[in-house]
């Protein structure tokens, strides 16, 4: 289950993970190659900004309506002090909070109209439109000066308007055409797959829009799960990986990847890659080409699976992946804490950036549901280091849970810390910081918890906490806040 369907079924965290009902995660992890504005950069400051959503949060006695609160980086990181909250209920925001339209279910972020300030794109999967149930919304909130606000913001015309299939299911951004402009790809609940190319109109008008027909399985409660866009061939264009469930093998994993061109992606070229619900894109081995990082949670009853989880590594190429190199990281890889054990769900989530300015990227692996210190599913993170012979898994190893000296909070059953793990470098050292969901903080709250880096590795000197109080969100139910990250 893919973290923009985790809340329309967790009632419980207990409940629900017993059944196996939580799982991964959406793709906004990516780093694809930026577009004219800065990346991440929402109000031009120089710093980079991070979107977090709360997509079960209440507004206004609606629940699960749905919300997300931008953090402005800044010279000490991201705090509370400097936030925006936005809902359906805020001044500009497209259509109104209506229970269980779950907004912030996915972001994606981009400078869609070459303006110079990224923009935040925001999906509310579960929007009944005009009749078309569930039909979804994509809505695009224009980055300015002041930072993100609902002033001015867009609507993208749902391209089949009557078929219930939550539009905006899974969202990515990425210049797949290489004009220096970032487009958009949209998923739904199909076999459908939507690119809107950039000069994104005030209106909500693209350049130009595509639909891409894949080989997988379309129906209410399938269709594409996640969309990572980032570049693996050095090419400056941005490539997207797919994940769905397979037709061939109904309900088992499948991705695709499909290169980026002059023309833009296209379902002819789509390449079969192993099974994997979450993947982030950057270059772990210092070789110029970005590597496919995917996380593959399952325990054992899934092809290609392992008891406990993995991550695999599929090196790139000025071609594209590498099938005949792919790395395979588990818990009994190297010097990694822990051990492989049912339920962990190491690769839970992944995400990569460079956190001691080597020029490789490092990789961080969520494991949201490991027992620690005797508190079941209360999540783990483990940090690996990119090298020129492939990821490290002896060396520098980092290991980071609640009970970690430094780290805020502490365990406490179904916390599922590492539900989201975000790197990126949010105080402008060039060097990649660590923002980790504890999703099912406090029985569903949620909360962001971040580590900085002080230019070597990864410290919990200077990290923080932020509760959804702290950024004006209500927590009655189960906000989720942490789940879904983009910037």
């Amino acid at each position: 289950m893919p973290k923009h369907l985790r809340t329309t079924l967790a009632t419980a965290a207990a409940t629900a993970l017993a059944a196996g009902l939580l799982t991964a995660a959406t793709g906004t992890a990516s780093a694809a190659p930026a577009a004219n504005g800065r990346q991440g950069d929402f109000n031009g400051d120089g710093y980079r900004d991070l979107a977090v959503a709360a997509p079960a949060a209440t507004v206004d006695g609606k629940q699960r309506a749905g919300a997300l609160t931008v953090l402005y980086g800044s010279a000490h990181g991201i705090d509370a002090s400097r936030h925006v909250t936005l809902s359906q209920n805020s001044p500009g925001v497209p259509g109104a909070a209506e229970a269980g339209d779950l907004f912030g279910a996915s972001l994606a972020a981009g400078d869609f109209n070459s303006d110079g300030f990224a923009d935040l794109a925001v999906s509310a999967p579960y929007e009944d439109v005009a009749g078309d149930a569930d039909g979804g919304t994509v809505q695009i909130l224009w980055g300015a000066a002041g930072g993100l606000s609902g002033s001015g913001s867009a609507t993208l015309a749902d391209p089949a308007p009557s078929r219930h299939d939550r539009f905006g299911a899974a969202l990515a951004a990425g210049d797949f055409d290489r004009d220096g402009t970032a487009d958009l790809a949209v998923g739904t609940s199909s076999s459908t797959l939507h690119v809107f190319k950039g000069g994104i109109s005030r209106s909500g008008a693209p350049g130009a829009h595509t639909a891409i027909a894949l080989p997988i399985l379309g129906e209410a409660t399938n269709g594409i799960l996640n969309l990572t866009a980032g570049e693996v061939t050095d090419q400056g264009y941005s490539d997207l990986v797919v994940s769905a469930y397979d037709n061939r093998s109904p309900y088992f994993n499948v991705n695709y990847y499909l290169p980026g061109t002059p023309a833009g992606l296209s379902g002819a070229r789509a390449q079969r890659l192993p099974a994997g619900i979450i993947t982030a894109i950057g270059d772990v081995t210092g070789d110029g080409f970005g590597d496919l990082v995917t996380g593959v949670l399952f325990d054992d009853k899934v092809p290609g699976s392992t008891k406990g989880g993995k991550v695999n590594v599929i090196h790139g190429s000025a071609s594209g992946p590498r099938m005949d190199q792919i790395e395979t990281i588990t818990q009994e890889s190297g010097a990694i804490p822990g051990s492989s054990e049912t339920g962990d769900k190491f690769g839970y989530e992944v995400s990569v950036g460079d956190i001691n300015g080597d020029g490789v990227q490092d990789l961080a692996i969520g494991a949201a549901t490991e027992t620690v210190d005797g508190a079941s599913r209360t999540g783990a993170v483990t940090v690996l280091r990119g090298s020129r012979a492939g990821v490290d898994t002896v060396h520098n190893v980092q290991y980071f849970h609640q009970n970690s000296p430094g780290v805020p909070g502490a365990n406490e059953k179904d916390d599922l810390f590492g539900g989201e793990v975000f790197l990126s470098d949010l105080n402008g050292d060039k060097k990649a910081d660590l923002t980790v969901g504890a999703t099912y903080e406090n029985g569903g709250d949620g909360a962001v918890i971040t580590l900085p880096s002080d230019g070597t590795r990864l410290t919990t000197t200077g990290s923080r906490f932020l509760a959804p109080s702290a950024v004006g969100l209500s927590t009655a139910g189960a906000p989720q806040f942490g789940s879904i990250m983009a910037g």
